[in-house]
């Protein structure tokens, strides 16, 4: 299975791919691309980009989004449905079957607009686990407030993506409910014991830990790595692999973000030298993504044998959407 040689997953600028990004991607080679809201217009003109993006790397690279429900999404009415948060939907099912039962109906929607423009790969699921406390920016974005909950719907959402063909990335690896401030703009530090991590934040994942591929979180676990946030410390990208058991493709959280310090060549290099796979990065400004690129340079022999069969477990299955689908979608 053919994948790309750079150790990277870049953005772009716009809605139309521009000359000197074609040339700059054919030339990185990267691992596959991630869209945003200033990529989307209408499904007519995602399906060009999507499919020129591809053109200019001359594979089929995967390409994702966050399109999680309530705030978080990138596809929006009138061409896409609307979703609630996904807490509110969560909590509002009545009991934690119904639930999953509307979101893998839900996550199966999601993946049929998503393949329908060319995106087989969705950022999701989250699977943190919401205290009171958690930052606003992903309190409703979590599933519930206890592991087991988190667990069943995180199990749910993967299994409706990829019944209808899109990889799910699960997130933020090793879990990120402890956040208590947006890490946006500020990096978080958890004073929390590894037991009560284990018990907690990490269980989740260790559930979902076959999922193919996963991001990071970029928060400081002070009893375990008071040095270095979790995308750039070799001991909680152990914790990710051992304890965990993660085995799939691990990719950063967005390199831009402001808990990580350095520049974006820094930035990189920590989080690849800690045995993270994949840089991510979003903003689609080109002279950052050359910078990022120069330091990330190729995916070694691990790394690329995860991307393969990240790619490989890429399923090829489709969904028809009715009515039926939709009601239980939207609950």
């Amino acid at each position: 299975m053919s994948v790309g040689k750079g150790a990277v997953i870049f953005g772009c600028a716009g809605p139309v791919l521009l000359p000197e990004e074609r040339a700059f991607f054919r030339d990185t080679d990267p691992f596959g691309f991630i869209l945003f809201a200033r990529n989307v217009q209408d499904p007519d003109q995602l399906r060009r980009l999507t499919g020129a993006l591809r053109d200019a790397v001359g594979r089929d690279a995967p390409i994702m989004m966050d399109q999680e429900g309530g705030r978080v999404q990138r596809l929006r009415a009138p061409h896409w449905q609307e979703w609630d948060p996904p807490f509110d939907a969560v909590a509002r099912a009545g009991s934690v079957a119904a639930a999953e039962r509307m979101m893998t109906a839900r996550a199966m929607v999601i993946a049929a607009e998503l393949m329908a423009v060319g995106v087989d790969a969705n950022c999701a699921p989250v699977a943190d686990v919401a205290r009171m406390a958690t930052h606003p920016f992903l309190r409703n974005r979590c599933y519930g407030s206890d592991p087991g909950t988190v667990t069943r719907i995180g199990r749910a959402v993967a299994d409706g993506f990829l019944a209808a063909g899109v990889l799910p990335v699960i997130k933020h690896m090793p879990g990120h409910g402890l956040s208590y401030v947006d890490t946006h703009h500020d990096l978080p530090t958890v004073d929390v014991s590894p037991a009560d991590l284990a018990r907690v934040d990490f269980a989740p994942f260790r559930a979902l830990a076959d999922v193919p591929m996963a991001m990071t979180a970029h928060l400081v676990f002070s009893q375990i790595d008071p040095d270095h946030p979790a995308t750039q410390s070799p001991k909680m990208i152990r914790v990710i692999r051992e304890e965990i058991g993660f085995k799939g493709l691990l990719m950063t959280d967005d390199l831009n973000m402001e808990a990580l310090h350095g520049s974006l060549a820094d930035r990189t290099r920590a989080s690849l030298a800690a045995g993270v796979d994949i840089a991510l990065h979003c903003k689609g400004c080109m002279d950052q993504m050359i910078e990022v690129a120069k330091a990330a340079g190729e995916m070694g022999a691990a790394a690329r044998a995860r991307a393969e069969a990240a790619v490989a477990a890429r399923p090829r299955s489709r969904v028809v959407v009715d009515q039926a689908l939709l009601d239980l979608a939207h609950g």
